[in-house]
């Protein structure tokens, strides 16, 4: 459970900085979804901000699977397998939503595009500063020169 471990302040941080970026978006949104467009633009934001919510906790979800599937070991097919698939189903889901959403009275298209397009990007940003702010090393437990058990190696 060792690389899970390492993994979860990263998966912490992305899904608080994320839930906070969402409301945000679902605040701003709503009123500016409002204000061009009524009641269909606040419904079209908070729907919006809601699937980018979903589509996060997926991904969230499907690394967490994916560390515990594969006992800790990313680099077996089995973890890809894992990540691939839900991303496969994140995007049948995506158009299913689309496809179900599109032409209905209540929604504003341009109001949800642009808010998906906004916490779709805010998200993309979340997660490079919640992996850069991470202190998760590249590789596993090495010996480096000129450490104390490195030289009693030598001898």
């Amino acid at each position: 459970m060792r690389a899970f471990l390492k993994a979860a302040p990263v998966l912490t941080r992305a899904l608080v900085f994320g839930a906070v970026l969402i409301v945000a978006v679902a605040v701003v949104g709503s009123v500016i979804g409002y204000l061009v467009d009524g009641m269909p633009g606040l419904l079209s934001a908070l729907v919006g901000a809601g699937v980018t919510a979903m589509f996060m906790g997926f991904t969230t979800l499907s690394i967490v699977l994916a560390d515990r599937a594969t006992r800790n070991t990313p680099s077996t097919g089995r973890y890809f397998g894992i990540i691939i698939g839900m991303w496969l189903a994140k995007f049948v889901l995506f158009i299913v939503i689309l496809v179900v959403v599109s032409g209905q009275g209540w929604l504003s298209p341009y109001v949800f595009f642009f808010t998906l397009l906004a916490a779709v990007i805010g998200t993309l940003v979340v997660d490079a500063v919640a992996m850069q702010g991470a202190r998760v090393s590249y590789v596993g437990e090495v010996e480096l020169p000129g450490s104390a058990e490195a030289e009693r190696a030598v001898k």
